[in-house]
Formats: C-alpha cells, sequence, structure tokens
C-alpha cells in the first residue's frame, strides 16, 4: 500500500537539530509531518495517493527566510494568576502572596479560571511556548483544563493541593488531605491523557509551608499510580528556606525527598536557595530544576546557581512563573535573561546561549516527562514546531550564530507559526484556534470582577 501523503510540509527554511549531545546545527531543509508526528527531515515528495487512489495534497507552508525550531517549553507558570497581571507589582513573596495572589485565588471563579488559563495560554502559543507544565489554584482546574483543550497548547496541569493553612491565606484556601487528594484523583481520571494524549495531569502540592507530609506522601502515591509528574516549588526564598528547617528538622530538598517528592517525575520550580550538597543530591536523583529568571528577580528572591547545577549533572529546565510576578510569559525573555544574570557571577564564557536554549527544550521535555516526544525536531516525535521569522532588523545581518540569534535576539513577536500535533494553532502571526479578540474583552471582564470580589478596588 503506498505510503499516506504529508500532512504537513514546512518547506524550504533552515531547521534547527540537535544531535542529542549536546550541539545544535542548522540544515536548509524540508519537516514533513504525517499523523502528528515528525516523519523526516529533508526533501519532502508532495501529493502520494491514498491506499484508496486519491489523490492527497499536503499542507505546505514556505519557510523560506525562517528558522524552523522545536517547541519551546514552559515548565512551569501558573496560568491562575493570568488576570492578576499587574496588581502585585513591587513586593516579596511572602507578601506578594499573603496581600495579593492568595486573596484573588480565593476570589477565582470557574469563569475567571477558564479566562485567565484561555488568556495565559493564548500569549504563550504566539511566543512559540508549545508545551507547559501548569500549577493552577485549589478549585476550578476542570475549567482551565477547557481552556487548554479549546486553545491547543500541550499541557499538563495540576490542581494546587494545599492542606494547610499559611498566615495570610483566606480560610477556605485550605482544603482537608482527603478532600484535596480525592480532587485531584478525580482530575486525573478526567483529563489524564485526554485530546488525544496532549493534556495530562500532575499533582501539585504548592510549597512544603502549606502541604502536610501525608499529603505531600499521597501526592507521590498518585503520581506513581497514574504515571503522572508532580510539580512544586522549593527554595525559593531564604524565608522558606528557613521555615521547612524549623518546621520539618530538614533542609527542603531533604525533606522533599523523605516525602517523595524527588526522582524524575519531580518537577521543582526556582530551587534558589540551595546549598552544594543539596545540588549534589538534585542530581544523584535526577529531580528536575525549574529555573524562572524573571520571578527570581521581581520577587527578590535571588539568582539560581543554574552553572553549578548544569555542572554537577543535574536536570534544569525554564519557566516564566506566572504574570503577576514577571509580568510576561515570553520564553525568549527567559532565556535571554537566564544566560546574561550568570556572566558577572562567573565568567562571560558560563552558560552558553546553546545550553541555555536546551533549557527551553530538551530540559522541558524532560521536566514533563515527555523527553521521548517532544524538545527536538527528530523524526518520529510529536511535530510540537515553530517557525520563526528572521526578516526583522534584530535578527541581521543573516551571518551570524543562528542559536544566538535564539536567545539573545529573538522576540515573541517574531513568531510566524506554531504548530502542536502537527496541527495548526499560529499562522502569520495570528492564533487560529480562538479569536484573541474575545480572549482578551472576556479577560478584562473577569479580571475586573476578580479584583472586585477580592476587595483590591
Amino acid at each position: 500500500m503506498p505510503r499516506r501523503a504529508p500532512d504537513l510540509v514546512l518547506a524550504g527554511g533552515d531547521v534547527l537539530l540537535h544531535d542529542g549531545g549536546g550541539a545544535w546545527r542548522v540544515e536548509r531543509a524540508d519537516v514533513v509531518v504525517r499523523e502528528g508526528r515528525i516523519a523526516a527531515v529533508g526533501k519532502a515528495t508532495e501529493g502520494r495517493k491514498d491506499g484508496t487512489g486519491t489523490q492527497r495534497t499536503s499542507q505546505v507552508r514556505d519557510c523560506t527566510g525562517c528558522l524552523v525550531l522545536p517547541g519551546l517549553i514552559q515548565a512551569h507558570v501558573h496560568l491562575c494568576q493570568t488576570l492578576f497581571r499587574g496588581l502585585a507589582d513591587d513586593l516579596r513573596l511572602e507578601d506578594w502572596l499573603a496581600r495579593r495572589i492568595w486573596p484573588l485565588e480565593s476570589a477565582h471563579t470557574e469563569e475567571t479560571v477558564y479566562w485567565s488559563a484561555l488568556l495565559g495560554a493564548a500569549e504563550l502559543l504566539l511566543g512559540g511556548t508549545t508545551a507547559i507544565l501548569d500549577m493552577e489554584t485549589v478549585r476550578h482546574t476542570g475549567a482551565a483544563f477547557a481552556a487548554l483543550e479549546r486553545v491547543g497548547i500541550r499541557a499538563t496541569a495540576g490542581k494546587c493541593l494545599m492542606d494547610a493553612h499559611p498566615e495570610g491565606a483566606p480560610l477556605d484556601l485550605a482544603e482537608s488531605t482527603d478532600a484535596a487528594l480525592t480532587d485531584a484523583e478525580t482530575l486525573a481520571r478526567r483529563w489524564h491523557g485526554a485530546a488525544e494524549g496532549r493534556l495530562r495531569v500532575c499533582f501539585a502540592p504548592r510549597f512544603v509551608p502549606t502541604c502536610s507530609g501525608p499529603l505531600l506522601r499521597a501526592a507521590s502515591d498518585l503520581a506513581e499510580r497514574f504515571g503522572a509528574q508532580l510539580h512544586t516549588h522549593a527554595a525559593e526564598t531564604i524565608v522558606e528556606r528557613e521555615t521547612v528547617l524549623r518546621t520539618t528538622g530538614l533542609e527542603e530538598i531533604a525533606y522533599l525527598d523523605s516525602v517523595g517528592i524527588a526522582g524524575p517525575r519531580a518537577a521543582l520550580a526556582h530551587c534558589v536557595w540551595v546549598d552544594a550538597h543539596e545540588i549534589a543530591r538534585l542530581a544523584r536523583q535526577g529531580t528536575n530544576v525549574v529555573h524562572c529568571p524573571s520571578s527570581n528577580l521581581k520577587l527578590a528572591s535571588g539568582v539560581a546557581k543554574v552553572p553549578e547545577m548544569l555542572a554537577a549533572g543535574c536536570h534544569v529546565a525554564i519557566g516564566a512563573d506566572g504574570a503577576p510576578c514577571n509580568n510576561r510569559l515570553d520564553v525568549f525573555a527567559e532565556m535571554r535573561l537566564a544566560a546574561l544574570i550568570q556572566k558577572p557571577r562567573l565568567g562571560a564564557e558560563v552558560l552558553p546561549a546553546g545550553r541555555v536554549l536546551e533549557l527551553a527544550t530538551i530540559g522541558g521535555a524532560r521536566a514533563l516527562g515527555l523527553e521521548s516526544e517532544i524538545g527536538s525536531i527528530t523524526a518520529g516525535k510529536r511535530a510540537d514546531l515553530v517557525v520563526l521569522d528572521l526578516g526583522e532588523p534584530h535578527l541581521r545581518p543573516s551571518t551570524g550564530d543562528p542559536v544566538s540569534a535564539i536567545v539573545y535576539s529573538a522576540r515573541a513577536s517574531d513568531v510566524r507559526d506554531v504548530f502542536v500535533d502537527g496541527r495548526p494553532v499560529v499562522l502569520g502571526h495570528e492564533l487560529v484556534t480562538a479569536p484573541v479578540d474575545e480572549i482578551t474583552r472576556e479577560a478584562d471582564r473577569a479580571a475586573a470582577e476578580l479584583r472586585r470580589a477580592a476587595r483590591l478596588v
């Protein structure tokens, strides 16, 4: 039987390939997609006949003058917080949570969560992020999944688990241990593997000060049972580090290890305040660390020791965190900043562009538990692809290193096309899965409603 014609051909562009050993190269080629996966990188043959003898026409996108990248991946975001953008500036983490984030999360309704997630996902897709690891709030996570299903992004998302009541948090944000776990398991049964595998569930304890030991252990057990990821915060501030040491008698990384939040299934956001022996423990475990440089600077948390982590063999990914602590969800901004902030510490040669790009591709795929599925343009992997328009002046001349151009020069606005599972979600700089004017209009309305409900007006 003749082989089916391609569903999609990205033709005539420069294609960014990873050799698996840490090196990137660019090759002038077509990327051929069949049934949602990358079939080949080379010269496409168009217009094949299918098994019935019917001529099939592939969708061909001319990528001349463009760079085709693997879809970029952010392994720590909070889409439930997108509507809080601009409402929590110039605060340290503990005040930021108590005075702004927790009151706003407590005010969320099913509808406001939906529009918050849809607005954030639209921004991510338009900026070339095709896959995310997302922590929602304690309620209405099903509404976030509905938005993610509609917009077409690849997402691993989880209900925020909190069964302790930290100072400053509204009472209704802390659930009983059993109620929190039951809700999380119900979500997993409904959404884990939904949308033909594009949507998955993670189990997401907020952080140690808001979670009991039994909750953390049970979350680890659920992740093992469902084949899912664990997603939490760790060692973000010195206050958090000291609080965990005082209440548990252990340093935070050791405590998380003791309750099963460790290893390849676990993604720990931030890890700013970790010592050399804790970095060595993270490397031994194979635990994923997610670097969030803009958030760590804006909240005055510090600068994570990412070069030391990589040198020790840690698995590191990257994320923008949330709109109220960044305030953008722009992976290009995060890559550029991740590279730059280490150089005054350790020298100009530290953390070169190619290594940073790996954080947003290979590292992100690993943090999502999808390293065999996404993260590089490789035959057999899912066709999550980004077409970057190289025509703007800030990306010229074209004689420079293309990897340097991605990390140091490119912007979210340079993204022309985005495909997830080979399906177009952005074409010609326009979101095609949902009307942006509707999203922004409804998001504005929902944000005003939240401000009133949280008494921030």
